[in-house]
């Protein structure tokens, strides 16, 4: 599948707004482009962040989605999103264990390596963070999106209290799989869950 993620920052106070606009607007735009597959909102209220990642079937499908969607951004994140980025990326590895649902957290790392490491990126993922990450109370999903030379690796828990419980482990996980695939953590974020829901059928 494809990813296309949307970041925005703003006024904390003003978050709830955009997020009315996304859960009804939003929503029914994206249900209507061919080859859409799901979508994600991620927050954090307190600083005011905002992550929607959107998922497709095809490069094809959302870029197609994107003409729309473009146009559209803007107003729907009015008047919160002080500051707005978009990326692409391929998603190299989706595993799905159990239900994420609203309340939930997402721990996202963000990393940076040599694009020629690609493979191993992805070999080191499925190998180190992929089955001890399962094993933690509340896994929810885990994945890994590429584009190039950089990543976001992420792990969705189904409430804030496994989130907060997992960190110790997750470290131990990040420190050993950055080490073998020789990648760079260069952010590392929180959210709550919003909104979580992907169809791979």
């Amino acid at each position: 599948m494809f990813v296309r993620a949307v970041y925005a920052t703003g006024d904390p106070a003003l978050l709830d707004a955009a997020l009315r606009s996304l859960n009804s607007e939003g929503r029914d735009l994206l249900e209507e482009r061919p080859g859409y597959r799901g979508a994600d909102v991620f927050v954090d209220r307190e600083l005011g962040t905002l992550l929607t990642v959107s998922w497709w079937e095809s490069e094809k499908a959302r870029h197609n989605s994107d003409e729309v969607m473009r146009e559209r951004r803007e107003a729907l994140l009015e008047p919160f999103a002080g500051t707005m980025s978009v990326a692409n990326y391929e998603a190299a590895v989706y595993h799905q264990v159990g239900h994420p649902r609203q309340g939930g957290g997402l721990r996202a790392a963000r990393l940076e390596f040599d694009p020629r490491d690609a493979d191993l990126v992805v070999d080191a993922f499925r190998a180190s963070v992929v089955p001890r990450a399962e094993s933690l109370p509340g896994l929810c999903r885990t994945t890994l999106l590429l584009d190039r030379g950089r990543a976001v690796a992420g792990a969705l828990f189904a409430d804030r209290a496994a989130l907060a419980a997992s960190r110790a482990a997750m470290a131990g996980v990040r420190h050993e799989a950055s080490a073998k695939a020789h990648v760079d953590v260069v952010g590392l974020e929180e959210f709550e869950v919003v909104y979580a829901d992907v169809r791979l059928d």
